[in-house]
C-alpha cells in the first residue's frame, strides 16, 4: 500500500559541543588515544543501554519483497545544529549502526527430557516416547543431539518418525505476532516399523542453520551490521515473562519429534524447549566491540 510503518525511539539523548562542565569519566583506552591523535576538536561521549532494551532481531523478507525489513535496528546518531531544537539534515548527520546482543550463559541449565503417552480406544496398551536432549544450551553451528525411546506396548505399528527443529517468534507489538517455522527438520524410516510389543531407542541429529533456509519469509535473523554475515536469531532471555518491551520481537526454539501410526493410528508428538545462542567473547574481544560504539565526535 506504500505505508512506512516505522517508529523511532530515543533511548538516551546527550549534547557533545559546547562540552558540559562535568567531563566524561572512565573513557575506553581507545578513545583515550583518539583524544591524543585528533586533539581538543575530538569530544568523547558514552550511552549506556538499558538491559530491558529488546535485542537486535531481524525478519528476514521473501524474495520479491522490497524495502526496510521488519526488526529491531540501533543507530547512534550524531548531528549539528543551531541549538538543540534544531532539526537533523542529511548533510549535517551521521549515523552509525550498532547491535544489542545477548551472549550465552556461562552455565548449563537443566538437561531437558519428557515423556509423552498416548492410548487408542478399542483397544488395550498405550504407546510410549520419551525424548532427551543432550544439553540445554546450544551454540550456533553445534548439532542438536535428540535421544529418542520408544516403548510400544499397543496394537499400533510405528511407520516413521520424524524430527524437527522449530523456530518461535513473537513481535510483542501485534496481538497475533506468534508463529513458528521448521528451521531443520529430519525424517526416517530406520528401525521401523516399531511392531506392538517392541521397542527402539535411536539418536536423531539436528543442525539449525541459516543456509538451508535462504529466503523464506519471516525467519528470524539476528540483528546484522554490513561487514558481517547474517544468521539465524538467537534465542531471547528474559528476566520474566512480564517484562517484555512493547517493540521487541521474542524468539525461542523448541525440538519436536513426531511418530506416525499410519491413517487410523494418527500422530503422536513431543516438544522440547532449548536455547540457542552466541558464546560469549573473551574479555579482550568484548573491549574492542564496546570501544567501537564509544567514538569521539569530531
Amino acid at each position: 500500500m506504500g505505508l512506512n510503518f516505522q517508529k523511532d525511539l530515543y533511548l538516551a539523548s546527550e549534547k557533545i559541543y559546547p562540552p558540559p562542565e562535568k567531563r566524561v569519566e572512565n573513557l575506553t583506552k581507545l578513545q583515550e588515544r583518539l583524544m591524543k591523535k585528533l586533539g581538543p576538536n575530538a569530544f568523547p561521549f558514552i550511552f549506556t543501554i538499558q538491559p530491558t532494551a529488546p535485542a537486535s532481531v531481524t525478519l528476514q523478507p521473501g524474495p520479491e519483497e522490497e524495502g526496510q525489513p521488519c526488526g529491531v535496528q540501533y543507530y547512534v546518531k550524531v548531528f549539528v545544529g543551531e541549538n538543540e531544537t534544531d532539526r537533523t539534515h542529511k548533510r549535517s548527520t551521521v549515523a552509525l549502526g550498532i547491535r544489542k546482543v545477548q551472549y550465552a550463559p556461562s552455565k548449563q541449565g537443566r538437561q531437558p527430557c519428557t515423556i509423552v503417552r498416548k492410548d487408542f480406544m478399542l483397544s488395550p496398551g498405550e504407546l510410549e516416547l520419551e525424548v532427551v536432549l543432550d544439553k540445554q544450551l546450544y551454540h550456533h553451528g553445534e548439532k542438536i543431539a535428540a535421544n529418542i525411546c520408544i516403548r510400544n506396548n499397543s496394537n499400533k505399528v510405528v511407520k516413521k518418525i520424524k524430527a524437527m527443529v522449530q523456530q518461535g517468534v513473537d513481535v510483542v507489538l501485534f496481538q497475533n505476532g506468534q508463529y513458528r517455522s521448521v528451521v531443520a527438520s529430519l525424517e526416517t524410516q530406520e528401525g521401523c516399523p516399531v511392531q506392538p510389543g517392541s521397542s527402539l531407542q535411536k539418536i536423531m541429529y539436528l543442525v539449525p542453520t541459516l543456509e538451508s533456509n535462504k529466503d523464506r519469509r519471516g525467519i528470524a535473523l539476528d540483528g546484522q551490521l554490513k561487514s558481517q554475515e547474517a544468521n539465524l536469531a538467537s534465542s531471547t532471555l528474559l528476566a520474566s515473562p512480564d517484562r517484555q518491551d512493547t517493540f521487541g520481537i521474542v524468539v525461542s526454539y523448541s525440538v519436536k519429534v513426531k511418530l506416525y501410526l499410519g491413517a487410523l493410528g494418527g500422530e503422536l508428538s513431543a516438544e522440547l524447549p532449548f536455547v540457542l545462542m552466541h558464546p560469549k567473547p573473551n574479555a579482550k574481544i568484548n573491549d574492542v566491540q564496546t570501544e567501537k560504539t564509544n567514538l569521539p565526535a569530531k
